[in-house]
């Protein structure tokens, strides 16, 4: 079972702790009256779909009920960090490589 950590609570837990909440780091347009029908479907539907290191968003939804950023490979499911939401993005390349 993947065990993912909460960065408010403080708890590492089992994964159904937690729900997915799509990919991290997606500004939302200031005014979304402004956007065309293809810029709006842009930004509600068209994500990345890497294969390896990912910025998601989770929610500890049994827990605390808080949002929160996590760098996951979507090949292995390894967590290499959780964030509080609002801090900025951490280094992938540095993650990458202290996991040497």
């Amino acid at each position: 079972m993947i065990q993912i950590h909460c960065p408010y609570c403080g708890e590492t837990l089992p994964e159904l702790e937690f729900t997915y909440a799509g990919e991290a780091h997606i500004d939302r347009p200031e005014n979304p009256s402004d956007q065309t029908d293809d810029q709006w479907e842009s930004f509600l539907f068209l994500r990345e779909n890497v294969k390896g290191p990912h910025f998601e968003r989770w929610r500890h939804a049994h827990g605390c009920g808080r949002f929160f950023n996590a760098v996951r490979n979507t090949i292995t499911d390894r967590f290499y960090i959780t964030y509080k939401a609002g801090e900025p993005r951490p280094d992938l390349a540095t993650l990458l490589e202290e996991d040497k």
